[in-house]
């Protein structure tokens, strides 16, 4: 078992564009079907396996390209570690103060480590200013408890 770690920002805007961001139904619409509901199957179909936006389902980021990964750990300490650089590196920008409180962002760090090393994922988000948000996620892989049918980024 290892760790994948994702990271995106972006406008709140985009973020919210919440078809984009889960998977398509597993049958296209059936034939007959408005054309504008085809059309729509087409698109999500298409964009949302390559399409940086965070996952609502955080496992699904395994299926999106490997170049979004933004580093690999056999340990969930090491992959921890890297969430708390993170917290850290945007700490300053994020809107809430009590989410800039460093016993708060520990407590994250930690929790993720214990999530990880169960085999579960952990994802976090956060509104920065202007209204940027701010996803990351640690997904555990090969295989992972929520999708193990899910391919391995790094086997692609």
């Amino acid at each position: 078992m290892h760790h994948h770690a994702y990271l995106w920002t972006g406008p709140k805007a985009r973020f919210d564009q919440e078809a984009l961001r889960r998977p398509p139904h597993p049958e296209p619409p059936p034939p007959g079907s408005r054309p504008e509901l085809i059309q729509r199957y087409r698109e999500v179909a298409s964009e949302f396996p390559v399409s940086d936006l965070p996952p609502l389902e955080t496992a699904y980021w395994l299926i999106k390209p490997r170049s979004l990964v933004r580093g690999t750990w056999p340990d969930p300490d090491a992959a921890a570690a890297w969430l708390g650089e993170q917290l850290g590196a945007y700490q300053s920008r994020f809107m809430s103060e009590a989410h800039r409180d460093g016993h708060h962002l520990s407590a994250l760090v930690d929790s993720a480590t214990e999530r990880l090393a169960s085999g579960s994922d952990s994802s976090y988000g956060f509104y920065l200013e202007r209204p940027i948000y701010l996803s990351l996620a640690l997904v555990t892989c090969a295989p992972n408890r929520a999708r193990p049918n899910l391919r391995c980024p790094l086997d692609s």
